[in-house]
């Protein structure tokens, strides 16, 4: 049975060294969030550097997740010091689970603090695509589809939410 793969992307306000109260705060958030979704109904895995190094985003070794991968569109930095971006790489059992565990709870509480964080772009922050039973997505394959969705809107090979796909290619709602 296939699984559900989510690439998000968003660019920061701040980069992640940033010492000041809300980048303190997103982090604190964002591992809270990482702690109640690992536990979600439906949720399987997500990308984590191998090293566990909290920050270090580019030259991580990040195991069967492949190379770390950006859009083309994000122009901030790349080191330690300077990356402006929070990502995330995950697999789900189905859009229903992974729905829930977005749009509620801890994580729909930081949602609701994104302009708080990050920059607002033109650009979709998102994309879900079907892999095969065993497929582990790379960050390549992430940046690929969004930028995919970015350029041609919803399709079976890139989609969001609002407008998804089953794994044969049929559109379904949430």
């Amino acid at each position: 049975m296939p699984h559900l793969a989510l690439y998000t992307f968003g660019v920061l306000k701040s980069p992640l060294a940033d010492p000041g109260p809300l980048t303190r705060e997103f982090y604190d958030r964002g591992e809270a969030v990482y702690r109640k979704i690992s536990r979600h109904p439906g949720y399987l895995a997500r990308a984590e550097a191998v090293d566990g190094d909290r920050g270090m985003l580019f030259g991580a070794d990040w195991g069967a997740w492949g190379e770390f991968a950006v859009p083309a569109w994000y122009g901030k930095g790349r080191t330690v010091e300077t990356t402006a971006l929070a990502t995330t790489l995950s697999l789900w059992t189905g859009l229903r689970p992974a729905f829930d565990a977005v749009y509620t709870g801890l994580h729909r509480e930081a949602l609701n603090r994104r302009s708080d964080w990050f920059e607002k772009t033109a650009h979709p922050n998102h994309v879900f695509w079907w892999v095969s039973d065993g497929a582990t997505p790379t960050w390549q394959e992430g940046v690929s589809r969004l930028e995919h969705l970015h350029e041609h809107g919803s399709a079976p090979h890139a989609f969001t939410f609002r407008r998804s796909f089953t794994p044969e290619g049929t559109p379904t709602r949430t």
